[in-house]
């Protein structure tokens, strides 16, 4: 199903409803982490690195719209991170307005232009562990080809905006599969608006020898789950829990365009 009809059916949320909803439980964040590290802070970098590991798609799907190659969008992408992981100085970071979005993709124009003005091989890392970059699948080779009509800026924000989604579908499955229930979340999916051939809740019901009322709870219950992780997962990549509604309208905007 599309990914902007998955956030309204999963969260009940559109542009204009987003805000209706109570700001998420806001702790210490991967992204406040940073924020707030003076020095040199092993915590910092930790969580730096693993915003690094969950949010490389989108470096790696500009980069490709400059025209650059696979490979070397790799490289560039890698080197992108080993520079950024390098500098063990948070400082310019805590100067961004909060938004692990608009910070990386600031930096990333600086790097990408000052490697392309220097014309050298890419640095890979000087003994610093890299961000392992996973194997992209055949549609996402394809939807980060340089062809694409769409700017690198907004192929960015759109891949940014898929991977959240992709990220909280994500923890939900693990959820499931932690209390055994792997085979009601698969269910469940399919309940989702536009999905070819859906079966009907009364269908997933008998499928799953429960009732369908019993059905209609469980699946209330998923988008309400969906609904909190996905508000966690924005609440990692900006600074004040102000910034929540925001980012999400921004989300559901770039899946919308």
């Amino acid at each position: 199903m599309p990914a902007d009809d998955q956030v309204t059916s999963l969260t009940g949320v559109g542009p204009a409803a987003a805000g209706q909803h109570g700001p998420a439980a806001f702790t210490t964040t991967h992204w406040s982490v940073v924020l707030e590290a003076q020095g040199e802070s092993p915590a910092a970098q930790e969580a730096l690195e693993k915003l690094c590991r969950i949010y490389w798609r989108p470096i790696y799907s500009f980069v490709r719209r400059q025209g650059v190659g696979p490979a070397e969008a790799e490289d560039i992408t890698q080197g992108f991170f080993a520079q950024l992981l390098e500098r063990r100085s948070f400082g310019a970071v805590r100067r961004e307005k909060g938004r692990l979005r608009s910070y990386l993709l600031g930096a990333l124009k600086y790097f990408v232009v000052d490697e392309q003005r220097r014309a050298m091989a890419v640095k890979r890392g000087k003994g610093q562990r890299l961000i392992p970059l996973e194997e992209l699948r055949a549609d996402e080779r394809i939807e980060m080809e340089p062809s694409d009509p769409m700017t690198a800026e907004m192929i960015y924000e759109r891949r940014w905006a898929l991977t959240v989604l992709e990220r909280v579908l994500s923890r939900l499955k693990e959820e499931y599969l932690a209390a055994h229930n792997a085979a009601l979340f698969d269910a469940l999916k399919q309940l989702l608006p536009d999905e070819p051939g859906s079966p009907s809740q009364a269908e997933i019901a008998t499928q799953l020898g429960m009732t369908e009322n019993a059905i209609r709870q469980a699946f209330y219950r998923f988008r309400q789950r969906y609904q909190s992780l996905l508000r966690e997962e924005i609440a990692n990549t900006v600074a004040t829990p102000a910034d929540i509604e925001d980012e999400l309208r921004h989300l559901i905007a770039m899946l919308e365009t």
